[in-house]
């Protein structure tokens, strides 16, 4: 199915909209374009270099992806840590039967249907302003086939609708309102988060830059830390353990 970028131009009015047939990264387009102003999107059906956390690449067959970044300038780096959490969320809000695996991964059942990759970077113009662009992979139209990875799904095989334009538009009016509680440090959008987040009370392996730790999932915090046997954790890599045999592996 095409993208219609006017379409979505039209049903956001707080955005400013950039369509590419083909990018390398939305959010490298963005991070590199300094006349861009708060809340422009950066689209496309395919990206050829996308990244995803931890350095990862994120790769699809041209058309089967829906990658998409959004600028912001928040005013207060307070709580920035919760922001990429807010973009998770959205996802959530727009695509039903999606929870979240720690800080942002969407699941559909057990398996990744959308990475997100939030980056800051410095403004030309305004040296000490931030910019914080936020960028989703979303996993639309591929087949079993082409799946990066087995613990991958897609919309497509979810039975669910793969009109990206519809989905672009779900995402980034669920983001707004989900930034519009994040400025007004409105505490439902951790409530709703907490509610979301299929961590919780999971038994996790998480890696961090210097240790593997496994345990529990008490809580995420309000600072958007995952908390495990009672010690938060502000980065790292999350994996959901199962058990077998009467081990977790």
């Amino acid at each position: 199915m095409s993208f219609d970028a006017h379409q979505l131009a039209d049903a956001l009015e707080f955005a400013t909209v950039s369509y590419a047939e083909s990018t390398e990264s939305t959010n490298t387009d963005l991070l590199a374009d300094a006349d861009a102003g708060p809340w422009t999107v950066r689209i496309t059906t395919n990206q050829t270099a996308g990244k995803g956390r931890l350095g990862r690449v994120w790769e699809a067959p041209a058309g089967a992806n829906l990658a998409m970044s959004v600028l912001l300038t928040p005013t207060s780096l307070d709580r920035i840590g919760t922001i990429p959490l807010a973009a998770g969320l959205a996802v959530a809000d727009a695509i039903g039967g999606t929870r979240l695996k720690w800080p942002n991964d969407v699941l559909l059942g057990e398996k990744k249907l959308c990475g997100i990759l939030a980056e800051a970077g410095a403004s030309a113009a305004t040296p000490t302003a931030a910019r914080v662009v936020v960028g989703w992979g979303i996993n639309v139209a591929l087949s079993e086939e082409q799946l990066p990875v087995p613990h991958a799904t897609s919309l497509q095989i979810a039975g669910k609708t793969t009109d990206h334009t519809q989905i672009a538009a779900d995402v980034l009016r669920n983001f707004h309102q989900r930034m519009q509680q994040w400025q007004d440090n409105d505490p439902q959008l951790l409530d709703d988060y907490r509610a979301a987040c299929a961590s919780i009370g999971a038994r996790v392996r998480l890696e961090t830059h210097s240790e593997a730790i496994e345990g529990t999932v008490d809580t995420v915090t309000d600072d958007g830390r995952i908390s495990i046997g009672g010690n938060a954790f502000s980065a790292g890599d999350v994996s959901h353990l199962r058990r077998k045999d009467g081990n977790y592996s």
